[in-house]
């Protein structure tokens, strides 16, 4: 980090830790929230001049609690936080955390960042602002796992908030509980590093005081439930249907629960063949953004990916009127 890039960091995160107290005084009456369920991801939307768009942000918050979500996390993969500028984080958390304080589910906000410093700036001003929880990425890069302890080590010394390790690539469930021993706050962890399934197992048999949740759009959400799941965080295209599988499957209507699942695998095909660009447009669709648009003013095509044509656009607007009997949003 530049001398003038750290700066001027340093100074809207002041800034942002400055107007945070207004902020914090006015959720005090608000009662805690579980952390179990369906937390979907928040999407980033952008205007045609490469801007967040902060009103349909904030329109996301309150279009996942109309579709009876338990909570909601930003700003993580899925909400492309690495093209978001320290600015652009601040506002929307608070933005977001302000918006939450009127709405059921839970607000989980992201602390990761390219270093240790500016992750802290996040979860000191995250201490401030008082989400339900925090949940950081790893740094990008880093396997040893003496600096990932480093790293979110400081960041749970910053914000005493409850806290979730998002596992990524070789990061295994021994090295994650190991961590929550030397980090009073990290009881929860969203695990995407390889097949969930032999992991959820550990936790259940192993660390029952442990919160385990998963990712990668539910693709085995019913064995994952099974199995002991603490939640699971989707994308927001279509929450209802991970939304009613999570409650039907805690109610005891397990055949209910697996038919919601089925439901969940249509949209699946769908993301690995367009990738983000499919879940905006569905967002447009649903009337919560105005473009799909992804940072630079384009479509988030994944490599080697195929590109969101008037056929695709055509038959993901049949899915979701296929669907529509199951929509709540």
């Amino acid at each position: 980090m530049n001398l003038l890039h750290r700066r001027n960091f340093l100074s809207l995160a002041a800034a942002g830790a400055a107007a945070a107290p207004a902020l914090q005084t006015a959720l005090r009456a608000q009662t805690a929230k579980p952390l179990r369920g369906i937390f979907p991801i928040i999407h980033t939307p952008f205007t045609e001049d490469d801007k967040v768009d902060f009103d349909d942000l904030v329109k996301h918050a309150h279009y996942l609690h109309r579709t009876g979500v338990h909570g909601m996390v930003w700003p993580q993969l899925a909400s492309e936080w690495a093209s978001l500028r320290p600015e652009e984080r601040f506002r929307g958390a608070e933005l977001l955390v302000k918006a939450a304080n009127g709405l059921s589910p839970a607000l989980v906000l992201g602390m990761q960042a390219p270093t240790i410093e500016e992750a802290v700036a996040y979860a000191r001003h995250a201490e401030k602002l008082a989400p339900d929880a925090i949940i950081a990425i790893p740094q990008s890069g880093v396997t040893d796992n003496n600096k990932l302890f480093d790293y979110y080590k400081a960041i749970g010394n910053a914000c005493k908030r409850p806290f979730f390790v998002q596992a990524l690539g070789n990061m295994t469930a021994e090295f994650i509980v190991e961590m929550s021993k030397a980090i009073p706050t990290l009881r929860y962890v969203k695990d995407e590093a390889g097949p969930p399934l032999p992991k959820l197992t550990f936790y259940r048999e192993k660390h029952p005081e442990f919160h385990p949740f998963t990712g990668n759009n539910g693709k085995t959400l019913y064995e994952e439930m099974l199995r002991g799941s603490a939640g699971t965080m989707p994308g927001s295209q279509m929450p209802e249907l991970y939304v009613d599988a999570w409650n039907h499957f805690q109610a005891g209507r397990h055949r209910q629960s697996a038919e919601a699942c089925m439901r969940t695998t249509w949209f699946l095909p769908i993301y690995e063949t367009y990738g983000m660009v499919a879940t905006k447009y569905i967002m447009t669709l649903r009337g919560v953004f105005k473009t799909y648009l992804s940072r630079g003013g384009k479509p988030n095509i994944p490599k080697g990916g195929t590109p969101l044509d008037d056929e695709a656009k055509r038959n993901i607007q049949d899915m979701l009127a296929q669907l529509k009997p199951w929509l709540r949003a």
